[in-house]
């Protein structure tokens, strides 16, 4: 496979280069088409990403909320990472554990441990849980990340299961994702790091260097079976316009390939780790942050943005309002970290809040925290997603089945108050379900979860 020529380096700077110095008006006129929904042009992303005016920057906020809240409405989906090993064979300048890192005692989970782990994400509250995973075909090869998505889907406790893992490892090839595929995964993530290419190529060492290899690895991915990929960049590596264009020429060339753009994008920004002297080539201030995100909002209307506890919870709060549709919460990032005295993780987190705590912060701005995992279980995926997203129906189902996992989780999970808060918000947004049948039946589904019931979706 080759780099697809929409992805290669000088193709993007040369539109970065015709589009570099918009009129206002422009500007206005591309945030305008923004609002039909239906997503933007290269060309257009181009123009965007040099936007400096205030008054428009506030205007594209505005519009960015608007899309994001009708097509995903104003439930935050949560999840948490959940590191099995960190053996890598990797040398990258931004990660901690990188195989020059000799302080590091690296450690792969065992099956029992796997269990341990899990149970203390099942009991904080999550249902989903994002694998990582360091790259080393010998300490880690694909039999056993098999193994643990089925000790992970194995596991049970009094509240409740993980009912959908993702999975965030190296790229690989089209066979070891047939086994992922035969292991029952959700969204399939592989972050392109950078897509400048000069500056992938000098920031990696060893199989991961090559970046044909990344950046073809979702087409191995498609034709391995999955039809649920996410995307992304790490912001700092290079200049964050150049790497937003990029983010959306890979969303076109995906969705015109395959008819299935990426599920999710994420955008972590670069952290400082123990033994990373690498320092930012390209940082990103959080008036900038804050911009890209509700760029590509307009710009990939339908997919899922996701932010993590890299960024601090003031940041994730304004977030929140303007693209992100999925956020981490009660992360750490040290292999078999949960419940233990953490050290060496592969980077720092800023948002350090427990999942309740950032659960009741997200209450008082009225948005509906979501432990859905429904689309995945019952065939909502790859295609058919798109077509529920795109048009902006899947709302429909998220409001209703935001509502009833919240509910569960306030049974099951919390006390201190949270309950109270978190019913009244329940009560507020059964009432604005407009088709009355489903608000019926959704009200219906609530009383049996207060009975005890539990596993409801639509």
């Amino acid at each position: 496979m080759t780099i697809p020529a929409s992805l290669e380096t000088g193709y993007l700077e040369n539109i970065l280069t015709r589009t570099g110095r918009p009129s206002n008006r422009t500007i206005k006129a591309i945030i305008e088409k923004a609002g039909a929904k239906k997503g933007l042009s290269l060309e257009d992303v181009g123009h965007l990403v040099n936007l400096k005016d205030p008054q428009l920057i506030n205007y594209l906020f505005r519009t960015a909320s608007q899309i994001k809240q009708d097509i995903y409405g104003e439930r935050l989906v949560f999840f948490a990472p959940l590191y099995v090993s960190d053996y890598c064979v990797n040398d990258c300048e931004y990660c901690n554990f990188h195989s020059r890192n000799k302080e590091l005692k690296r450690r792969q989970l065992s099956l029992e441990e796997v269990e341990e782990q899990t149970k203390f994400l099942i009991n904080e509250g999550h249902k989903r849980i994002l694998l990582e995973a360091g790259e080393d075909p010998v300490n880690t090869p694909i039999d056993y990340i098999a193994d643990v998505i089925k000790k992970i889907y194995s596991v049970r406790t009094s509240k409740g299961k993980i009912q959908r893992i993702n999975v965030n490892i190296a790229a690989t090839t089209v066979e070891n994702y047939r086994r992922l595929k035969e292991s029952n995964i959700g969204t399939y993530q592989l972050f392109q790091e950078t897509y400048h290419q000069p500056t992938y190529e000098k920031l990696h060492r060893g199989p991961k260097a090559s970046f044909e290899r990344q950046i073809t690895a979702h087409l191995r991915a498609f034709e391995g079976g999955l039809d649920d990929v996410g995307i992304g960049v790490l912001f700092g590596l290079a200049d964050w316009r150049f790497e937003v264009l990029a983010l959306v020429a890979h969303s076109i060339y995906l969705d015109q390939t395959y008819n299935v753009g990426p599920h999710t994008i994420s955008v972590p920004r670069i952290r400082p780790a123990d033994t990373v002297s690498y320092q930012p080539a390209a940082p990103v201030s959080d008036d900038d942050f804050l911009k890209l995100i509700a760029i590509l909002r307009l710009a990939v209307p339908y997919t899922g943005m996701i932010i993590s506890t890299r960024e601090s919870s003031q940041v994730r709060k304004a977030a929140f309002k303007i693209g992100i549709s999925q956020t981490s919460a009660g992360s750490v990032t040290v292999t078999g970290g949960y419940g233990q005295k953490n050290s060496q993780p592969q980077f720092s987190i800023s948002d350090e809040r427990s999942l309740e705590d950032v659960i009741k912060d997200v209450i008082k701005d009225k948005f509906i925290p979501s432990f859905c995992t429904a689309c995945y279980r019952l065939g909502r995926t790859g295609e058919r997603f798109m077509e529920l997203s795109k048009p902006g129906e899947i709302h429909k189902f998220c409001r209703s089945n935001a509502l009833l996992t919240f509910a569960e989780y306030l049974y099951d999970c919390t006390n201190n108050g949270v309950t109270e808060e978190g019913q009244r918000l329940i009560q507020e947004y059964l009432r604005q379900i407009e088709d009355a049948t489903l608000r019926k039946k959704t009200e219906q589904r609530l009383a049996e979860i207060a009975a005890g019931k539990r596993d409801i979706c639509f």
